[in-house]
């Protein structure tokens, strides 16, 4: 089941929102419970090397961190007030879908089950920032997404550096350049607010469980695909690699 435009709706908690950016802003991780009680388990053994729980967590939190920042890459080329804004849209769209692509190839290869739905914070994330217009939407939605990308960078790299399994490696590999792309294209929107996103980057409120987890995929449901935009034509992260043994 692909995801391109006009698809935000289905991805955004329904209702109006009273929270305000303060109170969103706040992503725990990527907005992901960590599942992990010892990151370091080794839950499967297999030709890849092994995989931690770490590993199937990290996994995961790239898979559900698509699905809501696409999107938000969708709104921001759609509803972004400068050229800066527009093009941070863009790199969202093709990095996450290639993140995507790399990400459900690999996960039946290492019996990862991946979420069809962002958390439900995430989707707040999203429909926070459909609610405004202009300049507003355009700091509202450039420092959420620096916040939440700002903390995962170094998780990349802890990860980067310990996993012994392949393709978390080359996962962690193109999120790595991925995630700064995002960032750098972001800064250059001018309008992150860096004393803000440092704060809280670092002081992450504790936020139920169940804002912080994606919902299990119905049985039997179509995967949701990040659909590649071949008309984006932009010079982003590496080519999505092809999973290998080596």
């Amino acid at each position: 089941m692909p995801m391109g435009r006009n698809t935000i709706g289905t991805l955004v908690v329904g209702g109006a929102l009273t929270a305000t950016l303060a109170a969103l802003v706040y992503p725990s991780m990527l907005g992901i419970q960590t599942t992990a009680s010892d990151p370091s388990r080794i839950v499967a053994n297999t030709q890849w090397g092994p995989l931690t729980e770490g590993d199937r967590d990290f996994v995961v939190k790239v898979r559900s961190a698509g699905l809501w920042e696409y999107p938000l890459g969708e709104l921001a080329l759609e509803k972004g007030s400068t050229q800066e804004m527009k093009e941070a849209g863009k790199h969202l769209i093709v990095g996450h879908a290639g993140l995507d692509d790399l990400c459900r190839k690999i996960a039946p290869m290492l019996n990862i089950t991946l979420p069809n739905q962002a958390t439900p914070q995430q989707q707040q994330f999203v429909a926070t920032s459909a609610a405004q217009s202009g300049r507003q939407f355009d700091s509202t939605a450039a420092n959420i997404m620096r916040v939440t990308h700002g903390q995962i960078f170094p998780t990349i790299a802890k990860i980067r550096a310990s996993t012994t399994n392949t393709l978390v490696r080359q996962l962690a590999d193109l999120a790595n350049d991925t995630v700064l792309d995002h960032i750098t294209v972001l800064e250059k929107t001018g309008v992150v607010n860096f004393d803000q996103v440092n704060f809280q980057q670092t002081t992450p409120p504790k936020l139920p469980k169940d804002q912080l987890t994606p919902p299990a995929p119905q049985p039997g449901a179509p995967m949701v695909a990040l659909t590649p935009r071949p008309d984006l034509n932009i010079n982003t992260a590496s080519p999505t690699p092809t999973p290998t043994a080596g």
